[in-house]
């Protein structure tokens, strides 16, 4: 068996109680207290993750714009600095190759945050599409990544820094801030549905960073999280996991991520055609949000049927910690995808009843 990859935090795992798993060749913590204690901590106080196995790329040089705008579905052009854009690449038959982050730090220089999992086969698809006016740089091995997530994150991370962290706005960063005497790119992003922090900094601060966050939020309730809870925050706002909503064989209008697609760029990017079309005539399939009325929880891979029709199958499901409902997202034929639609989802051999409800099936109340 090939040895895990490990991210720079592993070593202080056990001291917070982490268990790990296998996640993608990474030994990760799937928590540290529990799944559901962890998740309500983010949803009313805060919780830091380690997200040091997503990958980074650096892109530079003057062809950098025309490259990022082949290579992605959204319009990479609108970005100004200190700017984040959500995006996806696509294959030509436009099935996903991953989704990510676009950061634009100046002109011509740019650092694209990926999907652990897919860190080799999109370095080889950029680097296939490449030219010599751009330079690619996998900055993946001396990147930590921590996101501290949550409405008292802010508070928090306040007291750790002289940087005033209100007027880092939504989908935007700041390179360079001092955090408890580490330097980080602060950026107000997240994968959770709540306010919160992204900061990447060099590996060798990131033990440092960590203790100090978690020590400063100690009092107001903050704690380490594992992936468990990540995957019912992210799951319950709606939030794309690849591998399970996106695939190769799943387009972004397919997934519900339409907004990242911008067709009438005057760019070609890969994709366009499939893409735009299903855009404006609509996809072939569509991902919907089920809540089961009969007792039973949809997991990933179920099959769903109306009248003994396979319609789709469930990318992921859970009994919701925040609603305490079994819900479940689906991709189902498009036609069979409008609301309050009844099929039933086929659990341990016996088909159960659900029904199609709106996402995402949490919003973050506002104020």
């Amino acid at each position: 068996m090939s040895q895990l990859k490990r991210t720079p935090l592993f070593e202080l795992y056990k001291q917070y109680g982490g268990k790990t798993i296998d996640f993608g060749g990474w030994e990760l913590p799937v928590q540290f207290s529990s799944i559901k204690e962890e998740h309500q901590a983010v949803r009313s106080k805060a919780g830091l993750f380690d997200v040091s196995h997503m990958g980074e790329v650096s892109v530079k040089g003057k062809g950098s714009l025309p490259f990022l705008q082949k290579m992605m579905t959204n319009d990479v052009s609108v970005l100004k600095a200190g700017g984040a854009q959500y995006s996806a690449m696509c294959y030509e038959d436009g099935g996903t190759v991953d989704d990510l982050l676009i950061y634009k730090k100046a002109e011509d220089d740019y650092m694209v945050v990926i999907n652990a999992s897919n860190i080799e086969k999109d370095l080889e698809w950029m680097t296939q599409h490449a030219d010599g006016e751009v330079e690619l740089t996998n900055l993946s091995d001396e990147t930590a990544l921590l996101a501290f997530q949550g409405p008292l994150a802010e508070t928090i991370l306040q007291t750790l820094t002289e940087e005033d962290l209100s007027s880092i706005k939504f989908f935007k960063f700041k390179d360079e801030v001092s955090i408890a005497g580490a330097k980080a790119l602060v950026s107000r992003t997240g994968y959770t549905g709540e306010d919160g922090f992204e900061l990447y900094c060099t590996s060798s601060d990131a033990e440092m960073l960590w203790s100090a966050i978690l020590e400063a939020g100690k009092e107001s309730g903050a704690v380490p999280c594992g992936l468990g809870a990540r995957d019912t925050l992210r799951f319950e706002s709606n939030l794309p996991l690849y591998g399970q909503e996106l695939s190769k064989d799943i387009t972004p209008i397919e997934a519900g991520i339409g907004f990242a697609v911008k067709p009438n760029k005057e760019e070609a990017f890969i994709g366009k055609d499939v893409l735009k079309e299903q855009k404006e005539t609509g996809a072939p399939r569509k991902l919907a949000g089920l809540e089961m009325i009969d007792k039973g929880i949809p997991r990933h891979g179920y099959p769903v049927y109306i009248n003994g029709e396979l319609i789709g199958e469930v990318t992921t499901g859970t009994q919701s910690p925040t609603l305490k409902k079994n819900i479940g997202l689906a991709l189902l034929k498009s036609d069979y995808s409008g609301l309050e639609t009844e099929v039933f989802v086929e659990i341990r051999g016996k088909q159960l009843k659900a029904k199609v409800v709106p996402t995402p099936f949490y919003k973050r109340p506002k104020g």
